[in-house]
């Protein structure tokens, strides 16, 4: 799934979440959600979930989480796997 404009955004306007990526745009929605959870803020998660809803949200977030290896802080996976219980 291409990212969609809003999500392009974010990372025009903060392109430190993308620090180790090439080319922003050729991201997967898990790689940017990554970004966006590893490295962002509040305002830049309610961007991507305003971009993209919170329900595909929450299924890009539980793929991302059952990968072997994630680069997200196990306090960031306890925090969001709560969060989306209880708003997803």
């Amino acid at each position: 799934m291409p990212l969609p404009q809003k999500v392009k955004k974010i990372f025009k306007r903060k392109p430190s979440l993308v620090w180790s990526v090439k080319d922003p745009n050729s991201l997967s929605s898990e790689g940017a959600l990554e970004s966006v959870l590893g490295y962002g803020d509040w305002q830049d998660f309610l961007m991507f979930k305003d971009a993209v809803g919170v329900e595909k949200m929450k299924l890009i977030f539980e793929n991302l989480k059952s990968k072997r290896r994630v680069n997200l802080r196990p306090t960031t996976i306890n925090y969001f796997t709560s969060y989306f219980a209880k708003y997803a």
